[in-house]
């Protein structure tokens, strides 16, 4: 299987160091992780209704193990705060963030365009997971 090239300019994160500290942490303090049925394989503690709608074309975030939303909203929060975000909209708000997990596995969060975010496993064919990974390790 080849990988998924993605030639979306909004899924780059930005360069280590492009935001201050402190505006990290407000905005990790502002991010809402409220997750998506479309994401999901099994229900967790979601309270979805359905409690699960995955879609073929669509990553399930819990293929390899359940991921609860208080994880979720952590896993969110680490992202946000290591600042692997793609470019912030006039709001002050990145479309993505990225981040690692204890699994070792890769994850991406995308925003609503606002403030409340879902998210799903990176999958190996996806070009972007190793970059994460790569950069990841460096920050």
């Amino acid at each position: 299987m080849t990988k998924h090239q993605s030639n979306n300019p909004k899924r780059r994160f930005l360069a280590a160091g492009s935001i201050e500290q402190n505006q990290l942490t407000e905005l990790a303090d502002a991010l809402v992780y409220v997750g998506s049925a479309n994401h999901k394989a099994k229900a967790a503690d979601y309270g979805f209704h359905p409690p699960a709608n995955p879609r073929p074309t669509k990553s399930v975030c819990d293929k390899l193990r359940v991921i609860q939303r208080l994880e979720a909203a952590e896993l969110l929060r680490a992202g946000v705060l290591k600042g692997m975000v793609s470019a912030l909209d006039a709001t002050g708000v990145p479309k993505y963030v990225w981040v690692v997990g204890d699994d070792g596995e890769a994850y991406e969060a995308k925003g609503d365009g606002g403030i409340q975010f879902h998210g799903y496993r990176l999958p190996p064919e996806d070009d972007i997971r190793d970059r994460v990974l790569k950069e990841w390790k460096l920050r």
